[in-house]
C-alpha cells in the first residue's frame, strides 16, 4: 500500500453474508466514507433518471424484454416528450464506474458491490474483500433483515446469486466468485459478522506494517 493515496477497501458479497453490515462498521472504525446508496444517487443524476429506476439494478442485468422495450422505445405521439428509458447494463455500469473511480482518487472509502474490486483492481491501496456464507446463515439473515419466510428468504438468496453472477460476467468478462479476483475471501457464516470486522481491521494493520 501506498501512503500519499486514498485507500479503499471494496466489498463484493452475497445477500445475507453481511456485507452492508461490515462495510458499514468497517468505515465507522476507520473514520472513511462509505459509498453504497451514493452510487445510485449520483449515477441516476449522471444518467437522468430518477433514483428508484436504478434502486432494483444493483448488480442485475436487464431482463430480455426490458432491453427489446428500451431498444425500440420511442414517444406514442407527435409533441409529447418521449420517456427516458432505463439505460443499458454497460451504460450503467460505465456511470457506476466513472463515480466509483472517481471516489477512490478523492477520498478513503469503503465501496460496497457494483463491481468495485474488479473496477479498482490497479488502484495502488485497495483492498478488495469477498464475504459468503453457508445458506443456513444466510437464510437466517435475510429472514430478519426482510421480515420475510424462510420460503422466501431462499428464493431471494437463489435470485440474488443468479443476478450477481450473471451481472459480473457480462460487465467484466469474470466470474464473480472466483477468490483469486479479491485480497480476501472471509465465511462470515464461520466466525461470525463482527469477528469478520475484527478479522479485516488486523489484516489491514499486518498490510500497513507490511508495506
Amino acid at each position: 500500500m501506498i501512503n500519499t493515496a486514498p485507500f479503499v477497501i471494496t466489498i463484493s458479497r452475497q445477500l445475507g453474508s453481511g456485507g452492508a453490515y461490515i462495510g458499514q462498521q468497517l468505515a465507522k472504525h476507520l473514520n472513511v466514507f462509505y459509498a453504497d446508496r451514493e452510487i445510485i444517487s449520483q449515477a441516476a443524476k449522471e444518467l437522468s433518471v430518477v433514483k428508484e429506476a436504478l434502486e432494483f439494478r444493483d448488480e442485475k442485468i436487464l431482463s430480455f424484454w426490458q432491453s427489446f422495450v428500451r431498444s425500440f422505445a420511442v414517444a406514442p405521439v407527435p409533441y409529447v416528450t418521449p420517456q427516458i428509458a432505463d439505460p443499458t447494463d454497460h451504460e450503467l455500469f460505465k456511470a457506476e464506474s466513472e463515480i466509483i473511480t472517481r471516489i477512490a482518487k478523492e477520498r478513503s472509502a469503503v465501496i460496497i458491490g457494483r463491481c468495485g474490486s474488479y473496477i479498482l483492481r490497479e488502484h495502488p491501496n485497495r483492498v478488495g474483500i469477498f464475504l459468503h456464507a453457508n445458506v443456513s446463515f444466510r437464510k437466517d439473515r435475510v429472514q430478519k433483515l426482510y421480515s420475510v419466510s424462510e420460503e422466501v428468504a431462499e428464493k431471494m438468496i437463489a435470485q440474488s446469486d443468479e443476478d450477481r453472477s450473471l451481472y459480473h460476467h457480462a460487465v467484466t468478462g469474470q466470474e464473480w466468485t472466483d477468490a483469486r479476483r479479491y485480497d480476501i475471501s472471509i465465511d462470515t457464516s464461520k466466525i461470525g459478522v463482527d469477528q469478520s470486522v475484527d478479522f479485516i481491521l488486523h489484516y489491514l494493520e499486518l498490510a500497513k506494517e507490511g508495506r
